[in-house]
């Protein structure tokens, strides 16, 4: 073995695994035929794009192409109320994609949600595309190992999502693993340190191991993440032209209503400490908070969501907003679908619901007014958020955020974490640019600083 073949294997950067596109259509943006043509070169990658670039057209041309190359059948996995979106999406784009519930394989592309993973059997694909990829972002949940087990000796593989690791660059390692490339804890070992200096992800006599990325490691982690993943929030970061993916504003209006209850003992209202409160504030105000909402969207007679956290929460907005239907946990699939596609279709003004029932995937450019009870989760918020507030969006977005004086604490949190994604995702950009402009023929000559005749 030569020293360049050496140093070859130890760069961590993910060889490409696919073939030449066999379809590229004319429906495509400039930027999404070169992501397509990317991601299918690449044959196991990742799109981190923004809300409203078209990741279901570019995931259902990259499938086909998978398709036609192979002639074997693709796997496009979503969540479940994505699903007739999904196929209507394939439809309008003369793709041939089939829903199933079964377990059993369409011809070409098959559609279906994640919970029912279970029933297929990954030797009947070739490929295997994850829509809303984020939900691999936990490393010990039962759904990422799910999901990376199934896709294990599949050759072509690719995820796509909007909020590739809303938390912590450590959420990307659970993404590489599943697409084959470094494990989650190999990726950690490999570029970062924690502060108890071993290789532990959880707790150690009652600290926390907190993981950082080694001095020396942050331009080779940021070029390995650059070889199977790219991420952009709108066109001209990967150089194209910006003019048909300008925003409408975001209106964000906070509003804090006062309880009519206060806390046992208390004279005057204080901000909740810790979960317990926190919860104990949600139900002492309830009705407050979901009067509140009920006053901001009864009188525009416009179309308008209205998200909530509770079951308690959905029955009363629902009672209170008389044109308003409410997809909740224990409707059952079809019930689901039905109701969301009749808000899209314009058959219900208001639609009440829970973030993790209607927050990822669907498009609702149609509205333009939610409200929302703020919460600790950034990535709720910004999931429910962008349902309307994406490209094709044509006005101004309200956004009425319901809080109390004790619930302070829980938007101020929630608003520090949306400040800090926007850092990260601005970094993770700068570096894949800086990444892209990087070939494998010169990266150890210029970077690595190897002798020139090596």
């Amino acid at each position: 073995m030569s020293y360049f073949d050496f140093l070859e294997r130890k760069s961590q950067i993910a060889m490409n695994n696919g073939f030449e596109p066999v379809f590229m259509p004319d429906f495509l943006f400039d930027f999404q035929a070169h992501l397509v043509d990317w991601s299918i070169t690449t044959g196991r990658s990742a799109c981190f794009a923004d809300c409203g670039l078209g990741k279901s057209p570019m995931e259902l041309v990259w499938a086909e192409n998978v398709h036609r190359k192979t002639n074997g059948n693709v796997l496009l996995l979503t969540f479940l109320a994505v699903t007739a979106q999904m196929e209507r999406e394939a439809q309008k784009f003369g793709i041939e994609a089939k829903r199933s519930k079964d377990g059993k394989p369409k011809a070409g592309i098959t559609i279906t949600n994640y919970e029912s993973l279970h029933l297929f059997d990954p030797d009947d694909f070739v490929g295997c595309v994850c829509d809303e990829s984020s939900i691999l972002k936990n490393f010990n949940g039962q759904r990422k190992a799910e999901i990376t087990s199934f896709m294990r000796k599949m050759k072509y593989r690719h995820l796509a999502t909007a909020t590739a690791a809303p938390n912590d660059y450590i959420e990307l390692g659970t993404s590489s693993e599943a697409l084959g490339h470094l494990g989650h804890m190999d990726m950690l070992n490999r570029f970062f340190k924690n502060n108890l200096n071993n290789s532990s992800t959880g707790r150690y006599r009652g600290n926390v191991a907190k993981w950082r990325l080694k001095g020396h490691a942050e331009q080779p982690f940021w070029r390995w993440v650059c070889s199977w993943a790219r991420a952009l929030r709108k066109p001209s970061d990967l150089g194209f032209d910006d003019a048909r993916f300008v925003l409408p504003p975001l209106i964000e209006t906070q509003h804090e209503v006062k309880s009519r209850e206060l806390a046992d003992g208390m004279l005057f209202a204080l901000p909740a400490v810790g979960l317990k409160e926190q919860r104990e504030e949600l139900k002492r105000t309830m009705h407050e908070r979901c009067e509140k909402a009920a006053d901001l969207v009864n009188p525009t007679g416009e179309p308008a969501l209205v998200w909530c956290h509770t079951n308690a929460e959905g029955d009363l907005l629902e009672s209170l907003i008389p044109d308003a239907i409410q997809v909740a946990g224990s409707d059952s699939d079809e019930a689901k679908e039905e109701k969301l596609l009749s808000f899209v279709d314009g058959g219900a003004r208001v639609l009440v619901t829970k973030p993790k029932i209607g927050a990822w995937g669907l498009n609702f450019q149609h509205c333009n007014h939610t409200t929302y009870f703020p919460s600790h989760s950034f990535e709720q918020y910004y999931q429910s958020i962008r349902r309307f507030w994406r490209f094709g969006q044509k006005r101004e977005v309200r956004a009425d955020l319901i809080t109390t004086e004790g619930q302070r604490d829980v938007l101020k949190n929630m608003q520090r974490k949306q400040k800090q994604a926007d850092e990260m995702f601005d970094r993770l950009i700068e570096h894949m640019r800086d990444g892209m402009s990087v070939d494998r023929v010169t990266k150890y000559e210029n970077k690595m600083g190897v002798p020139l005749w090596l």
